[in-house]
């Protein structure tokens, strides 16, 4: 039975068992070693897996966070770009703020505080901000602006108003004021804001201007008036008549040359007369010194006035606006007023020109417009000719009533005639205020002096031509109706001679130049008719000594009287005087001593 049955499986292994236990596998011994290799390989092929897997989500983030760089990359540009842009109008935005925003200080000084020095840099810097918002047009913030802005240009306008007519009250109440000082510290510190007006609110101006003018003009007109009253007073306790060179001769005293008065023909000399002096009876002044005390008040005052006048009410030329300025007026600091307004007048009645002198009452200047009409008419630019015209119109509506007084009280002077001395004392004075007023550049005043001036030539005339006729007819013996002998003595003819070199000795003390047409034709058609007097006189003489004596001490005292002259005795003029007369009396010498030898 066992031998017909086949092998089973378990019998098999049994078999094969017992085999490999008999035969052992060459490595067998490292079996252990490699199962431990392969466990180790199979983790490292778990980890490269794990790895592989790390490595593609990393792949895939890499490449998230690559496109957010990028991203980020194109923000930050976009962002720079912004930026630049910003920058690039961030200085024109500030400086349209700038020009734009009106500082609460500033308001703050226009709305609440009276007008001080405060005030000038604040204007100037608002009207900056005007000018600016009005380039600013365009702008809507600017014009949303402007309503404000010209609620602040007009209260500015109506106290800057308030505040000039109140400079005028020292001028309306009181006349012991010194104008002058007020315009140069009080009335051109100032300036600024009158110039604000004459740009900003032009009406204003005009009315300020105006009331300037009236207010300067009554001031004047009342100073003068009295002024001259007191020297017109003054002139009437000493008269001078104008009489002829030979009119009584030798019976009444001969004028000597006097160098006090012969120093009133010059700017630089005595001190004017006062006008309290007029209250003193007693007191007395010469007919020069009281001209010349009128014309240099007339000339210290007009070309003060006319100064001031080119200069404050002339026209500023309009600034262009700073834009984008960094100045604002920050903290203006306020302080208390100059000057309070008040609405006093000034009540003195106003007389007419020449009323006070005699004359014909002289008719009102029609009033003239403002100035700063006249220059903002028509055209927006004068030329300086134009503006010129106009500021020299304003001045002579100032001035006009103390003019018209200065001369009525000189045509009074001169009128009847004064001694020609004086006469010519007064014409070289004029010349002399009309050289200093020039200097002064005060045209308008530089033509009435000119005008004043060429009144007195033909009364100078009229008085030499007199004295030449007067010495003519007393020569000829045709004075008897004027004089008390009808023939000539010589006590007459050494007074006439006398006389002579007083006016003589005078007019080169008065004359600067060698040659003057007018001063030394009428001298010496006075000489040729004085020596032929002196001819006419002595032929009388029968004795040819006796003439020639006679001669000689006419000539002598002729002589002597030139030399001790109080002119210079360089003058051509004078040498040749004193040559003429030297030769005279060397020839009446010569005849005495053929007279006295006896040779006919």
């Amino acid at each position: 039975m066992s031998a017909s049955n086949p092998p089973t499986s378990s019998d098999d292994s049994q078999l094969s068992g017992s085999r490999m236990t008999s035969i052992e596998h060459p490595c067998q011994p490292r079996a252990r070693d490699f199962v431990d290799l392969h466990d180790q390989v199979q983790t490292s092929v778990n980890l490269l897996d794990s790895l592989e897997n790390f490595l593609s989500t990393f792949q895939k983030d890499l490449s998230a966070v690559s496109g957010q760089i990028s991203n980020l990359q194109d923000r930050s540009k976009d962002i720079d770009n912004r930026l630049k842009g910003r920058r690039r109008i961030e200085k024109p935005l500030a400086n349209l703020l700038v020009d734009l925003c009106i500082p609460p200080a500033l308001a703050t000084l226009i709305l609440d505080t009276r007008v001080d020095e405060s005030w000038i840099p604040a204007i100037v810097e608002f009207e900056r901000k005007l000018d600016t918002l009005k380039l600013r047009v365009r702008v809507k913030a600017a014009r949303d602006l402007s309503e404000v802005v010209e609620g602040l240009r007009i209260v500015a306008a109506t106290k800057l108003r308030t505040f000039f007519l109140s400079l005028l009250e020292p001028a309306k109440t009181s006349m012991t004021t010194n104008w002058q000082v007020i315009q140069s510290t009080i009335w051109m510190k100032y300036k600024p804001l009158y110039a604000f007006l004459q740009r900003q609110a032009t009406n204003v101006a005009n009315e300020v201007q105006r009331a300037y003018a009236a207010a300067v003009r009554t001031y004047y007109e009342t100073g003068f008036r009295r002024y001259l009253r007191g020297l017109t007073w003054i002139k009437a306790r000493t008269v001078e008549k104008s009489d002829s060179i030979a009119s009584a001769a030798g019976e009444s005293p001969d004028p000597e040359v006097d160098p006090a008065r012969l120093l009133y023909a010059r700017i630089d000399g005595p001190s004017v007369v006062m006008a309290y002096m007029a209250d003193d009876k007693n007191h007395k002044e010469p007919l020069e010194a009281l001209v010349r005390s009128a014309l240099l008040v007339l000339m210290d005052n007009a070309t003060a006035e006319y100064s001031f006048i080119t200069t404050f009410f002339a026209q500023e030329p309009r600034q262009n606006p700073t834009m984008h300025s960094k100045e604002s007026s920050g903290s203006v600091a306020m302080s208390p007023p100059l000057l309070s307004p008040t609405n006093g007048e000034f009540e003195e009645t106003r007389s007419n020109p020449g009323s006070d002198f005699g004359g014909e009452s002289v008719a009102p200047r029609r009033r003239l417009t403002s100035i700063t009409s006249v220059m903002s008419s028509g055209t927006p630019e004068l030329t300086a000719k134009e503006e010129l015209t106009a500021l020299n119109a304003l001045w002579k509506q100032v001035v006009d009533p103390i003019l018209d007084y200065c001369q009525t009280f000189v045509q009074n002077a001169i009128e009847p005639a004064p001694p020609v001395v004086p006469l010519l004392t007064i014409i070289r004075l004029t010349e002399d205020v009309a050289t200093e007023v020039q200097r002064r550049n005060c045209g308008p005043l530089e033509t009435w002096v000119f005008a004043i001036r060429l009144k007195m030539w033909p009364a100078f005339q009229k008085i030499m031509a007199e004295h030449i006729d007067s010495l003519k007819k007393f020569a000829e013996g045709a004075l008897a109706g004027y004089f008390r002998k009808s023939t000539t003595t010589d006590a007459a003819v050494a007074s006439i001679c006398k006389r002579y070199v007083t006016v003589f000795n005078s007019f080169i003390a008065l004359t600067d130049q060698a040659e003057e047409t007018m001063i030394f034709s009428n001298l010496l058609r006075l000489r040729q008719e004085l020596s032929k007097l002196i001819t006419t006189h002595t032929d009388k003489l029968t004795d040819p000594t006796a003439k020639a004596r006679s001669l000689t001490k006419f000539y002598e005292q002729l002589l002597q009287g030139l030399s001790n002259g109080p002119h210079p005795t360089s003058h051509p003029k004078a040498q040749s005087e004193l040559a003429y007369w030297r030769q005279r009396d060397e020839e009446a010498r010569r005849r005495l001593a053929s007279a006295r030898a006896g040779i006919p």
